[in-house]
């Protein structure tokens, strides 16, 4: 009968070093791991009898740390490349996967339960109108060649939301982001964001429908229900009744 492994050694150190041009270490195996790596508990070792685990390239358990760690120093290189694909699999923990910082996607994302994000609307970077853009909170509309401006008419049907980024809110979902985004606001066209509003024009109650004001940039309360078609942008969450303020809003447009 063949032995089990190839190379076994114990040591209080370094077990194997390898220097070379060429690969370091080559493991080639016909039943078992590549390479099996453990650290701690003996007994870890039987984590690689289930699943698919025996006939693994690489097999790495540790009793309190991580199982396989890869660090690239090249920004531009990945620390650990799957060519046939990644399968991240929970084991009765919280998270099957962590990453700490940003995830590119060259294909579609493909999820069988929910997408939970922390953001609180959904919205859309624009073009703008000029050079200055216009600050978080401010009510946004429509102006030549689809670029938008801050709103600075009552009852504006061409009304497109509300920058997004106010308050306590920040979006959850980005659309049309572009490499040179500087200047592009991103304007929430669903969900919650807190928007600039003007009582002057009107009490504000929660619940109460918004449209733009002669205040640039604010909203107010839509009185008039025979202009207001059209040129509603939400509802307040929040009340409001002494001049300006920033309040959070259900954006609605209509």
């Amino acid at each position: 009968m063949l032995p089990r492994f190839a190379i076994r050694t114990l040591s209080s150190d370094t077990a194997i070093f390898a220097k070379s041009v060429g690969p370091g270490i080559e493991a080639v195996s016909d039943k078992d791991c590549g390479v099996l790596g453990f650290h701690g508990d003996p007994k870890l070792n039987e984590t690689t009898v289930a699943s698919d685990g025996g006939k693994a390239g690489v097999f790495g358990a540790s009793e309190n740390g991580v199982g396989v760690l890869g660090y690239a120093r090249d920004r531009d290189m990945p620390a650990v490349f799957a060519f046939g694909g990644l399968l991240a699999i929970s084991l009765g923990k919280l998270l099957a996967a962590e990453f700490r910082g940003d995830v590119k996607v060259d294909g579609d994302v493909m999820v069988e339960g929910d997408i939970r994000l922390s953001g609180a609307d959904c919205a859309e970077q624009f073009d703008v109108v000029g050079d200055v853009t216009p600050e978080p909170g401010s009510v946004v509309v429509i102006d030549r060649d689809g670029a938008l401006r801050q709103s600075s008419e009552p009852y504006d049907t061409k009304v497109a939301g509300v920058v997004s980024g106010a308050g306590s809110y920040r979006p959850g979902i980005i659309l049309d982001r572009q490499p040179a985004s500087s200047g592009r606001p991103s304007v929430a066209l669903i969900g919650k964001v807190f928007c600039k509003v003007d009582s002057d024009h009107g009490s504000i109650a929660v619940g109460d429908l918004l449209t733009t004001s002669p205040t640039p940039g604010h909203a107010m309360k839509a009185n008039d229900s025979t202009l207001a078609f059209g040129a509603i942008l939400g509802k307040a969450l929040k009340p409001w009744h002494v001049g300006r303020g920033l309040i959070p809003i259900l954006v609605a447009l209509g």
